[in-house]
Order: structure tokens, then sequence, then C-alpha cells
């Protein structure tokens, strides 16, 4: 009978099977936000404590969730952008020793190892194009606006049609010595499990402004790593989701 790589990777991850990590030894950590160029010019988004709350129904707010692949082309208003990373990133507080923060989803150890990077079709105020969330900033940079950038991500995610029509799609991509700093080779599975922590609060968050969401796993994983310009190893795209009305 074929064995499977998972079933591979499953063995050799589990705890007996680990060696120190570099937390363990001692060594210093990685920083909690990939560095910014000083001269990139930050968009920032409306503050977190502008927005508005909402009252919600949270038993029809469960049930009511679905995936949703098709769109109109309203354009999403700033606004409800940053409500949606507040959601789905938002940073809490910097711990004391400045070593980790606290967000508005779990993650193994209050690592947070993602970096948001999001596909705008139509959202007011923002030109077409890729660009990345600085979490701790609260904003936005752009990474590329070239005319191209929605073909070539689409035909890395495959073709799928929520990608040019939807309003927004949110790439998540892990940072690997963020994790693997506390937790070696086991890291890997809680990167996983912490993306899922992520999406599922995106489609909630969604789901109150009446917006349509889709988680996506389906990608090249090759061509989305070059397309962001990340190295695949290291910093790799591991899970995304279109948002539209």
């Amino acid at each position: 009978m074929k064995k499977f790589f998972g079933t591979e990777f499953m063995e050799k991850t589990r705890c007996a099977n680990l060696v120190p990590t570099n937390r363990e030894k001692g060594l210093p950590q990685p920083p909690i936000e990939l560095p910014v160029d000083g001269a990139v010019k930050l968009i920032h988004l409306p503050e977190p404590d502008l927005l508005v709350d909402k009252e919600i129904n949270f038993l029809e707010l469960i049930e009511l969730r679905t995936s949703v692949r098709q769109y109109n082309q309203a354009k999403i208003s700033l606004k409800d952008l940053s409500y949606l990373l507040w959601c789905t990133q938002g940073v809490k507080m910097i711990t004391p020793t400045g070593n980790t923060t606290l967000r508005n989803v779990p993650s193994a150890g209050a690592r947070h190892a993602f970096e948001t990077y999001l596909l705008i079709n139509q959202v007011e105020g923002l030109e077409p194009g890729l660009y990345r969330f600085l979490a701790l900033e609260h904003s936005l940079i752009a990474v590329d606006l070239s005319e191209e950038i929605t073909a070539e991500l689409t035909v890395a995610f495959m073709n799928q049609k929520m990608i040019p029509t939807s309003s927004v799609t949110f790439i998540w991509t892990a940072v690997a010595e963020r994790m693997t700093y506390a937790y070696g080779e086991r890291a890997y599975r809680y990167l996983h499990l912490d993306a899922g922590h992520v999406c599922q609060n995106l489609y909630l968050a969604a789901q109150t402004i009446n917006f349509g969401a889709c988680a996506i796993a389906h990608f090249d994983d090759e061509k989305l790593n070059q397309t962001l310009k990340i190295d695949g190893e290291n910093q790799f795209a591991i899970y995304a989701a279109s948002v539209g009305k």
C-alpha cells in the first residue's frame, strides 16, 4: 500500500522526534513583522477605534456563513477593508518583551507567523494591484501595481473565477522562522492550523457586513510565490480567500 508523504510528515513531526529549538538554545528571535523600506509610502487605513461596531445574532451568523464565489462589481469602502483586516490580523498589543503580539485571532504561542497580501480589484481610494498589510502600523504598502498582476495571480490560482471578479482577495503567507523558532519541525503543523483560524474570522467578519467570502487552498505554489516575490521556503503562500459584495 502506498505511503503518503503526509503520513511521513506526521510521523517525523511527533514530539518524540523533535530536536532543541532556537528558542531553547537561547538564540535571538526573528522580528514580528517583515521589514519595510523607509522610502516606501504607507497607505494609512481607517483606525480600528473608529470602526463601527456591529450588532449581530451570533447563532444566525454561524448558520448563515457559507462560501460565496460570485460577486457584483461594486466597490467596497476603505473602512470595510480596514474592518476585515482588523478582524483577521489586527494587533491588539505588543507584549512587554516586544517579542510577540496579541491579535484578534489565536496563534500557537502567539507567534503570528503570517503576512497578509491583498489583490485589490474594487476598493474605493486604492489603485488596483497587489498590496501588503502592515499589521503593526495598520497600513498598506503597494507591492505591484502593474496592469498584469491580476491576470498573473489568476493563473497562479489555477484560473479560478473568484480572483478577477472579487473586490479583494486576501493571500496569507507564512514566515516560517517565526514559528520554527519556538517549535522546530512541528511548527509546520501549527502554521496550517493558524491559517484556518484567520480565514474563519474573515468569513464571519464578512458576513457581518453582508459580504461574501470563499476560502482558496488550490493554487500553484511556485507561481504564486514567484508572483508575490517571495522565496517559497523561508516565506511561502499558505492560504487565500476572495471577498466581494
